[in-house]
């Protein structure tokens, strides 16, 4: 069962007054999803927004070979579907469920009334919109990379937050994608992926931080390697 109470644990909902999110919630369901289920699917008009509340998601395309491809990650507290919300049109990517998954789907009609009477909600999907695309944008950009090294340091780039990109004293990615996961998002074999690790961290330009974190102690040679400057 859906409560007000756990629609306002996601940041796009909490700022909405009580009465709201108690009119949401008994048209909204909770959905579980196992490892690789289909959460989304391209072509068909989806009629509910999707927010993730436990596990992780990735939106998936496929290349006209048939190559899965990944574009963007979902993570606990965020939503995807939102393109739906704007043109009525059909979903345009698949979503996936990287692990085992727990969702609510609020459906696209009702979210659309809210947004006519909460303007900050209509801001923050169009920034999130706005940013998913440039997000997606760059990451298609990668893919045209010859080299492979420098293809892998780049994905490694852009998961690093913006606010630690000039820091001097390293930084961390949580939760990073696993090797198999970057391969799909770069469409390489996992052991090629291994392989550019193997070496990065021979260089100690990354180090493992147990099972959910990477640490990026060289953050001046990464970016001269994803920029190549430097080749691995």
């Amino acid at each position: 069962m859906v409560t007000p109470e756990l629609l306002s644990t996601f940041p796009l909902l909490k700022p909405l007054p009580k009465e709201i999110l108690s009119q949401l919630a008994p048209l909204s369901t909770m959905r579980k999803f196992a490892r690789r289920g289909i959460v989304l699917n391209a072509g068909v008009r989806e009629e509910s927004l999707c927010f993730l509340f436990e596990g992780r998601l990735q939106g998936v395309d496929f290349t006209i070979d048939g190559r899965e491809v990944g574009l963007y990650f979902v993570e606990p507290g965020d939503f995807c579907g939102e393109l739906g919300l704007f043109d009525h049109g059909p979903q345009p990517e698949y979503v996936i469920a990287l692990t085992g998954a727990v969702t609510v789907f609020i459906p696209m009609e009702a979210l659309r009334e809210v947004m006519m009477k909460q303007p900050g909600i209509v801001r923050v999907l169009g920034e999130r919109l706005a940013a998913r695309l440039r997000q997606m944008t760059r990451q298609r950009s990668l893919l045209g990379l010859p080299n492979i090294s420098q293809r892998v340091c780049c994905q490694l780039w852009m998961l690093i937050p913006e606010g630690e990109k000039d820091g001097r004293s390293g930084s961390f990615i949580n939760n990073p994608p696993t090797h198999m996961e970057i391969s799909i998002m770069l469409n390489l074999s996992r052991e090629t992926v291994t392989r550019v690790f193997q070496n990065l961290q021979m260089r100690e330009i990354v180090k493992r931080d147990g099972a959910s974190c990477l640490l990026i102690t060289d953050l001046q040679t990464l970016r001269e390697l994803a920029e190549g400057k430097q080749e691995l």
